[in-house]
């Protein structure tokens, strides 16, 4: 029997490989997103949490998570089955929707993956990696995997429930990685010098590449969640961009006015914020609607960044700053700005709706915001008492390069004077790693 004949649409198929092949290209964009983001003495250690955690979630994925998740509902709305463990059950003949389902496990893996990732952003410059090792998988199945659920599973109560919408991840991407991102802040500590010295970006083309990587597969992301070829995506492709863009200018238009200049940095994290607060959003509202999400995305966040320094807690790359608080804002604008025209019934506040829906959405993001902090600061807490989970404090102050991975990202100056260029770095990394 050939593929057609099964109900599989060789359009939407073709789409969604594309678009998971985009959603997992985010996952290195965001490698080179943090790395420029943080000092020269830990660059690879941060490219390396985040291309461990591709390794580490597909393996959690494909043994429970994706079952879990998107299997059926066992107990009110808050798990799947285990009925698809090791993804049993689900050969080429197998369709979900309009596409074949190990497809579309495949693209829901890659939002697991990056979803983990960006919760070390929060944590950069002073985590143990085997630390991490142990923390991504543990995540994975306790916090992700339940929400994903909640929201997008069949019979999960976010979405069947209680009514909230969220089309490409608000809640269980950026609300989740940016509440579990805090819960491990506080459980760290601030790093050596916070608020002291100066942490600046050491590579800010870098971290414009990675924007860049990271808004060009955020259309996956995003336009990918209609599963199919199709009007829908188109409007989730557009308001993507738009929002991205709102967000640049809404952040530089911040910085010009307080800072007096506006910056690269700016530049990049204000297109992250309008993308992180469309992603919930792309699919309910209008292209105005997407235009004042990235807008208020790019200024609120702009501010929110600061917060860290006024409430002392250490969020080294600003993950609460960008994907909690514009995760927060594009869940809610849901129930101001829907339009039935994207939702098919349902409209937001402005639109004639009322306030109904703005509470569904206020519900969900204040259970899917509690669950994940609270969740990831006992994951934290346990790891920390059984294994220890801060470096060590002259590792830290070394560079977790050197000291756990005994390389260097740069030659000059780090492996001592005069190191010729190509040069092998182990010898040098060995001799600092028996001296700490």
């Amino acid at each position: 029997m050939s593929f057609a004949a099964q109900g599989i649409d060789t359009g939407d198929t073709a789409w969604l490989l594309a678009a998971t092949a985009l959603v997992l290209l985010m996952t290195p964009g965001l490698a080179l997103f943090y790395g420029g983001m943080v000092r020269t003495k830990s660059v690879l250690n941060m490219l390396m949490m985040s291309f461990v955690s591709i390794a580490l979630v597909t393996v959690v994925w494909l043994a429970a998570g994706y079952s879990l998740a998107f299997g059926d509902d066992t107990f009110g709305g808050l798990i799947g089955d285990l009925k698809h463990a090791g993804m049993s059950g689900l050969g080429p003949d197998s369709v979900h929707g309009t596409v074949p389902t190990l497809l579309f496990a495949t693209f829901q893996l890659t939002f697991a993956i990056i979803t983990a990732a960006l919760i070390s952003g929060a944590i950069a410059d002073r985590a143990k990696f085997g630390a991490w090792l142990v923390f991504v998988p543990v995540w994975a199945l306790l916090v992700y995997v339940p929400v994903a659920h909640w929201v997008w599973g069949p019979g999960g109560w976010v979405l069947d429930k209680l009514g909230a919408l969220d089309f490409a991840g608000g809640l269980p991407v950026e609300i989740t990685s940016g509440a579990s991102g805090l819960a491990l802040a506080l459980v760290l500590g601030p790093r050596l010098g916070f608020k002291k010295d100066a942490m600046r970006p050491h590579n800010l083309p870098m971290v414009v590449l990675g924007a860049g990587l990271l808004w060009f597969g955020w259309f996956g992301f995003n336009a990918g969640s209609a599963l199919g070829a199709n009007g829908l995506a188109a409007a989730a492709f557009l308001n993507t961009l738009a929002a991205g863009c709102t967000g640049l200018l809404g952040w530089l238009f911040v910085e010009q006015k307080r800072d007096g200049h506006p910056t690269t940095l700016g530049a990049a994290s204000g297109a992250v914020a309008g993308l992180v607060a469309i992603t919930p959003s792309c699919g309910s509202v209008s292209l105005l609607g997407a235009l004042v999400v990235g807008l208020a995305a790019g200024v609120v966040c702009s501010y929110a960044v600061g917060w860290k320094f006024k409430l002392d807690y250490d969020d080294s790359l600003d993950v609460v700053g960008v994907h909690l608080v514009g995760g927060v804002i594009g869940t809610l604008l849901i129930g101001v700005f829907a339009v039935k025209e994207m939702t098919g019934g349902t409209e937001g506040l402005l639109y004639g709706g009322g306030l109904a829906q703005l509470g569904k959405q206020l519900v969900a993001v204040v259970a899917v915001g509690a669950y994940a902090f609270l969740v990831t600061y006992g994951i934290g807490k346990l790891i920390d008492k059984v294994l220890g989970f801060r470096a060590d404090e002259e590792h830290e102050h070394t560079g977790l390069d050197l000291t756990v991975h005994a390389e260097t990202a740069y030659d000059h100056g780090v492996l001592g004077h005069g190191a010729p260029v190509g040069a092998s770095s182990v010898p040098s990394a060995q001799k600092v790693k028996s001296q700490a």
